[in-house]
């Protein structure tokens, strides 16, 4: 019956639910820089009876107190939009040049705050707090400056829940799956130094541009050669620069691209695909008689489901959708920094579909032409909804879900 009426209670927003993901795609905002964002979801929040505080400059967080004590569940949105411009010719299209939403997280904010909305009516069907988080500059690792101003504490939260609209997923299906689901990703710069010259004189310089392309090609050899093929590893070259004329040999190159995988990294890991890229990058460049200077950015680690919050998941999905076949594996090398969260405590992250070729909303992710099935946006809420009261309702006075000394340490 509970669950029939939150149904109804979700459709009767559905309106709404429309009304501020437009609004937000209407006015993006990049990272750090979400001030009009963050100032409508408080006012929606503060509406709602909620006392809302700052994170990050603009993240938001609020706490939702249910009938009694119990365990902390953190509901998470991400509020940035991207330096791209729009091409969709909608009425809702961007009116700030230059910046657009093209990663869904207008949808995810719109989703959170209705489900806010629902959830603050059914207080007395839970025992706990639901920790409702909007993180700011999500697409460079805006999580970190929230977790280490405190966002997992005070309450300190048991267990983390997350949901992205995702376009190659079908609309009308959800993606979960225990274990790795998302890539880490470190990020390089580098630069190669070789010595000027003529091109019709090469003997009397040193060409970095040779290098250049010598590295591109051998660093390939890390995924095939030096780490399993079963352990995905993905080294990509993004941007490339050198040179001012057709005849001039430069005296230095500038490159700058990825290394994403689907394991735990660092120098202690067994595989260290960004320790192998090191050793390999500089050696080429001595082998070409070059230098080299290398900045990694270690800017995403990666993201893991976590069992049991999966299995919570999966059912809740079967039960919002009406059928266990619509809840699919997804996995992706692309990177996301909830798995700064869910590194810390037990974490869900889902993908919402929204891919349908009739309404133009198969584009990928941060292409000027993106945008989502606005039909999915109600069972995107429902997963936030049903997912909390079914975590709650799994969770035996919370015992389940303590954070353990493992999750609550910083790496």
């Amino acid at each position: 019956m509970k669950m029939q009426q939150i149904s109804e209670q979700i459709e009767a927003c559905r309106d709404e639910l429309i009304a501020l993901r437009r609004d937000f795609h209407r006015h993006p905002e990049l990272g750090f820089e979400e001030h009009r964002t963050a100032r409508t979801i408080e006012a929606y929040l503060q509406d709602l009876g909620m006392r809302t505080q700052r994170f990050a400059k603009t993240g938001v967080v609020a706490l939702l107190e249910g009938s009694g004590p119990g365990p902390v569940l953190m509901l998470r949105a991400d509020m940035d939009a991207l330096p791209v411009t729009e091409e969709n010719e909608v009425e809702y299209r961007s009116r700030n040049p230059g910046v657009m939403h093209a990663c869904g997280h207008d949808a995810h904010m719109a989703m959170l705050l209705v489900a806010a909305k629902i959830l603050s009516q059914h207080t007395d069907a839970f025992a706990g707090t639901i920790k409702f988080v909007f993180q700011p500059n999500e697409e460079i690792a805006g999580a970190l400056c929230m977790i280490e101003e405190g966002v997992l504490d005070s309450p300190m939260v048991d267990a983390v829940m997350g949901l992205h609209v995702w376009t190659p997923v079908p609309s009308g299906r959800i993606g979960i799956t225990a274990g790795p689901v998302m890539g880490g990703l470190d990020v390089f710069k580098m630069t190669i130094f070789g010595k000027g010259g003529h091109t019709g004189v090469p003997e009397d310089a040193v060409d970095p541009i040779a290098a250049a392309a010598n590295l591109i090609q051998t660093v390939q050899m890390i995924q095939t050669r030096e780490i399993s093929n079963l352990k995905s590893t993905i080294i990509m070259f993004g941007r490339i620069c050198g040179g001012t004329k057709s005849n001039i040999i430069p005296d230095q190159v500038e490159l700058e691209g990825s290394i994403r995988f689907l394991y735990k990294g660092g120098p202690d890991s067994e595989e260290q695909p960004t320790e192998r890229f090191v050793r390999i990058a500089e050696q080429v460049c001595r082998t070409h008689r070059c230098t080299c200077n290398i900045e990694i950015v270690h800017e995403n680690v990666p993201l893991i489901n976590d069992l049991r919050m999966a299995t919570i998941a999966r059912k809740t999905a079967a039960d919002v959708f009406g059928h266990q076949a619509a809840v699919i594996d997804n996995v992706t090398m692309a990177s996301e920094d909830f798995s700064e969260f869910s590194e810390r405590v037990p974490g869900v992250f889902m993908f919402l579909g929204t891919g349908n070729a009739q309404k133009g909303t198969t584009v990928s992710h941060h292409n000027p032409r993106f945008d989502i099935d606005e039909d999915v946006l109600p069972n995107g809420v429902a997963m936030h909804v049903h997912g909390a009261l079914n975590y709650f309702n799994a969770t035996d006075n919370g015992k389940g879900g303590e954070r353990t000394a493992q999750h609550s340490s910083d790496r």
